[in-house]
């Protein structure tokens, strides 16, 4: 029998913007082995297109994201670590990465929006990550991920405990960065995407591979030292600075 619902859904705007859609409403919006594969092919679309500024992740209906269907767990002898290796591409990708939570967001989504570089939510919602409850050890980037961004207390409150957690301690604890009734919604993650493309594209591309790194301890000093000279090199900054001299918004080329 089919599922209801479609394949994750590309939209890049003429802005610069990319926005890929969740679209399994009726079932939370749960993420199937197809689903994954198509997601790993618009990270590798997106990511060797230099005019794309940000991508924007979110679902439709009144979740974000229910987690990989656990009716599959097991199956793909072909790539029996498919979850895991597309979240990793999702936060390896070069651009910046806003995760639009539309509502609550469970199992392995609680990693896939944590992998984003910001997450917008809304009153009302909750993460639950369900792991210890299911008999299940998660995969070791995850677990790296959860400690690296909200610490090791917070990693082990949300993977122990297994409890539903509401939208006022995700915000306490960093793993939302703002949270928002659901009509402010956009316009709170239009505020971080405005802010993204107004940055050198350079620089900005850069600095996230360079936090990244040095957040999960693997990071090469002469690595950022080359990232730092290629900006220092840059017609951007040279554009930047000028543009600063002359009181006017700058023009970056990313070159």
């Amino acid at each position: 029998m089919a599922e209801a619902g479609g394949l994750p859904r590309l939209q890049v705007g003429t802005d610069g913007l990319a926005v890929i859609t969740l679209a399994r409403p009726a079932h939370l919006n749960r993420l199937h082995r197809e689903d994954l594969l198509a997601l790993q092919a618009h990270f590798s679309a997106l990511r060797d297109d230099p005019a794309v500024r940000a991508l924007v992740l979110t679902g439709e209906g009144r979740a974000f994201c229910a987690g990989f269907h656990l009716g599959q767990l097991g199956q793909g002898e072909d790539d029996p670590r498919l979850f895991e290796h597309t979240v990793d591409a999702l936060e390896a990708l070069p651009l910046p990465t806003v995760a639009r939570l539309n509502g609550s967001v469970y199992g392995g989504a609680t990693d896939l929006a944590l992998a984003c570089d910001f997450r917008i939510g809304t009153t009302g919602m909750e993460l639950r990550m369900p792991a210890a409850r299911l008999g299940l050890h998660y995969y070791p980037s995850g677990l790296q991920r959860y400690v690296s961004r909200l610490g090791l207390g917070a990693a082990k409150r949300l993977f122990l405990l297994g409890e539903a957690v509401p939208h006022s301690v995700l915000l306490a604890i960093g793993y939302l960065d703002a949270c928002v009734p659901a009509a402010e919604l956009d316009a709170a993650v239009a505020h971080i995407t405005t802010a993204l493309a107004a940055g050198a594209p350079l620089a900005v591309r850069g600095m996230k591979q360079s936090l990244d790194q040095i957040a999960r301890g693997n990071a090469d000093g002469a690595v950022l030292r080359e990232r730092e000279a290629t900006c220092a090199a840059s017609a951007d900054l040279q554009e930047g600075i000028a543009a600063f001299a002359e009181r006017r918004t700058p023009r970056f080329s990313g070159r």
